[in-house]
């Protein structure tokens, strides 16, 4: 009412040769009018000004309408937490995952974190400890500004992702695994669909980037790009799952020598890992099964088919390589995801 006289008065200073706008402005008052003298208008006004007071106080939880606006950020834990507008949303953003998700994995992880009560302090709540590890690894930001948004201490944000990482290999052991009965049928299903029957995947390692270590050789950490970084051998399927994982070797290391020394290597050459039924092939070749790789892997491993490459290609050889890079694409879209 008090903004209606307002806008009243101030429509009645214009200045306005208009007859139409004068009536207008008539009936206007007169009906503000009406309702001023309204027997109950004063009571109205004064239940107002007590609810304001009640709001205002803390009296009544106030709720931000989530079609009309979005509360303002109070911090990423405050933003996750079960507010009013909280959305699927905020945790695409925030931690890569649903909601769904983030209560699976604190679920499965809540015993194994939380802290006893002390006479010190309450600890932190495991929902909390468990968001700020997702979103340490889902953002890539630094401690500094990472426990700054969840209100804890840096000392504290490295205790809980090295917690949690514990954690969670405990708790999702076969989380990454070599694919058996029908995902291990879809695997060869799709890749055969490709044009390459009997495959289980691709492989290729990429670089991940650290902080120098300090008392280690760093010439060993100091890969072709000149960062420090140790070297992540990956096999992934066409959904992008990743089906095995050989991490923790300098970047100045080849793949080659990777791949070697890496369990993969030796349970393929045991004709444990590859045991696909016998496919025949053009040109009498048979396989029980192999994966795509670059031109960085050996011509003599028989069970990683790599392009042929070269400028000169004979129609056969350009198609080969041009299916073998759009199958092989899927580890390179699993990496640029990951990252």
């Amino acid at each position: 009412m008090a903004v209606t006289a307002v806008v009243l008065n101030s429509m009645s200073e214009m200045s306005s040769s208009s007859r139409d706008m004068r009536l207008q402005l008539h009936k206007r008052r007169a009906l503000l009018q009406s309702v001023v003298e309204a027997p109950d208008c004063m009571a109205t006004c004064e239940a107002v000004m007590q609810m304001c007071s009640a709001l205002d106080s803390g009296v009544f939880p106030h709720q931000t309408p989530r079609w009309w606006i979005k509360r303002r950020t109070g911090g990423t834990w405050e933003d996750l937490r079960l507010c009013d507008d909280a959305t699927e949303d905020d945790y695409k953003e925030k931690l890569r995952m649903s909601r769904a998700m983030f209560n699976q994995i604190v679920a499965a992880c809540a015993a194994h974190v939380e802290k006893i009560v002390t006479h010190y302090r309450m600890p932190l709540p495991v929902e909390q400890v468990i968001a700020f590890t997702l979103y340490r690894w889902a953002s890539g930001e630094t401690y500094e500004s990472g426990t700054s948004a969840f209100g804890i201490g840096r000392v504290t944000g490295l205790q809980a992702v090295r917690d949690v990482t514990a954690v969670l290999l405990n708790a999702y052991p076969d989380a990454m695994k070599w694919p058996i009965g029908r995902r291990h049928a879809q695997i060869l299903r799709a890749f055969q669909d490709k044009g390459f029957p009997n495959c289980f995947g691709a492989i290729d390692c990429t670089h991940i980037y650290i902080v120098k270590l300090a008392g280690a050789p760093s010439v060993n950490y100091y890969d072709r790009k000149q960062k420090f970084s140790v070297q992540a051998q990956v096999v992934v399927d066409l959904d992008l799952r990743i089906l095995d994982v050989h991490v923790g070797y300098p970047g100045s290391v080849h793949d080659v020598r990777v791949l070697h020394n890496s369990h993969l290597w030796r349970r393929a050459e045991s004709g444990d890992l590859l045991d696909a039924p016998l496919e025949n092939l053009p040109h009498g070749v048979v396989t029980r099964g192999y994966l795509l790789g670059d031109n960085g892997y050996p011509v003599a491993c028989p069970w990683i088919i790599q392009p042929y490459g070269g400028i000169f290609q004979g129609p056969d050889e350009e198609r080969f390589d041009t299916r073998q890079k759009v199958a092989r694409g899927c580890v390179e879209r699993a990496f640029g995801r990951l990252k």
